[in-house]
């Protein structure tokens, strides 16, 4: 099959063409008539298989038909809005929207917190086709009256299971209750539990559901390999394995932001380029950390689950799991950015005797083994126990699916607001008692 198979104006065909994208990957291939038909839609497929294309490319046909603008000039309120869990997850959408449509005349702006209002505000005013953002940026602006979403046509939740179940559903509930009721919802997700099914149904009319693979899984292209060791020499084989190729690009996962910190501080007196992202680093900091990793010139990040999700890093080759995260479907999201668009990966994974009831945990996940080699000279002195009694970390123990990273659920807000919105004194109360608790493919888009 071929992107000109699927109905899509000569225009987004060019711009494919010009990115050397000829074949759709079977979600877009699936996603994509679904889109263009109008009807809403509930999508879940790998990480790093074109999901951004698979909801994009359809919307800006359905908003620009044959490629024409309907009005001259900018529009006077937002046609269709992109929303996101992280800052880094909305302007990567936006990079590809902007990909897609640049043989057309489209207004698009994101809209996060972690940065100021102006230049945001400013946008608004002048007018916008497609807003792509994030929950508590937007209601800001909301409630500043700054934008208008009574002529939204179309609503894309981007990773939508993680922004119905962390605390980001009263914020939905609120931006969506400002929208029309006749509108087209599509929701794109590497997962989706049942109990989101039944959340997105109280807003969704009638909604195809597509699934490409099964839940939970990660791509074929990806090696898992577990290093039993004691927690006080993770460091030391972290720093052994980093130094076997010092130039490889790793993406490493920590489970706290105060210990991504730490352990970004050794690599980096050990000699390793390295830089730490996480919920509370300034949207320069990370915005300059990530793109100095994607530049090569740090070839190791340190990062909380903020990068678990979303983040489209051509050709790494490594992800390694200092901390195992506390969630086992977490597991998918972090490895998910290795082995993208086909390409091969590897995902290492240091396990201490305590954390043998999260390793066990993913292993029934997916459903498949996992390759446990311990490391000659870092031997642990208790075995990992893989039983149904197998023991899991007492600190953050209860469920924390947040992008803070492990401890992002104990956050007083999700980081992509700047300030508390309405509606999430819940969420707020549960952070409170957890805190007291303790490369691209030629052929198709891989974005």
């Amino acid at each position: 099959m071929h992107f000109e198979s699927l109905g899509l104006s000569p225009a987004l065909l060019r711009a494919l063409a010009d990115q050397g994208y000829n074949e759709p990957t079977p979600i877009q291939a699936a996603a994509i008539p679904v889109v263009l038909e109008g009807r809403d839609l509930l999508a879940s497929a790998q990480t790093g298989t074109g999901k951004t294309a698979g909801f994009s490319l359809p919307m800006l046909e359905r908003l620009f038909p044959n490629g024409q603008r309907p009005v001259q000039g900018r529009p006077r309120k937002p046609r269709a809005l992109i929303l996101t869990p992280t800052r880094e997850l909305a302007a990567q959408v936006h990079d590809s929207v902007r990909d897609y449509s640049k043989f057309l005349t489209v207004y698009s702006t994101t809209i996060f917190g972690g940065v100021g209002m102006g230049n945001q505000i400013q946008n608004l005013r002048r007018g916008v086709d497609i807003v792509i953002a994030t929950p508590g940026r937007l209601i800001d602006h909301m409630q500043q009256r700054h934008i208008d979403l009574s002529g939204i046509e179309i609503l894309v939740l981007d990773e939508a299971d993680r922004m119905l179940d962390m605390g980001f559903l009263p914020a939905l509930k609120r931006v969506i209750s400002a929208m029309p009721a006749k509108r087209q919802t599509l929701l794109f997700s590497a997962t989706f539990a049942p109990a989101i099914k039944a959340l997105a149904a109280q807003f969704m009319q009638n909604p195809q559901e597509i699934e490409v693979a099964r839940a939970n899984t990660v791509v074929a292209t990806v090696s898992h390999r577990v290093h039993p060791v004691d927690a006080e020499r993770k460091r030391d084989l972290l720093l052994h394995i980093l130094a076997e190729d010092s130039r490889r690009q790793t993406l490493v996962f920590a489970r706290t932001k105060h210990g991504s910190d730490k352990l970004c501080k050794y690599l980096n007196d050990s000699g390793l380029r390295s830089a730490a992202i996480h919920g509370n680093k300034s949207q320069n900091q990370r915005t300059r950390a990530l793109a100095d990793f994607k530049s090569g010139k740090i070839h190791v990040l340190v990062a909380t689950d903020i990068a678990a999700r979303g983040l489209d890093i051509e050709q790494l080759p490594m992800v390694i799991n200092h901390d195992l995260p506390m969630v086992a479907e977490d597991y998918v999201h972090r490895i998910g950015r290795t082995g993208r668009a086909g390409a091969s990966g590897l995902a290492v994974s240091l396990v201490s005797h305590e954390e043998s009831g999260l390793l066990r945990d993913i292993k029934m996940l997916l459903k498949d083994e996992i390759d446990i080699a311990p490391m000659d000279g870092y031997e642990p002195s208790h075995p990992l126990r893989m039983d149904a009694g197998a023991p899991k970390p007492k600190q953050g123990g209860q469920r924390q699916r947040s992008g803070g990273g492990g401890n992002a659920s104990r956050q007083r807000r999700p980081h992509t607001q700047e300030r508390k919105s309405g509606g999430n004194g819940q969420a707020h109360a549960q952070s409170k008692r957890r805190q007291r608790g303790g490369s691209r493919s030629r052929r198709s888009p891989s974005s």
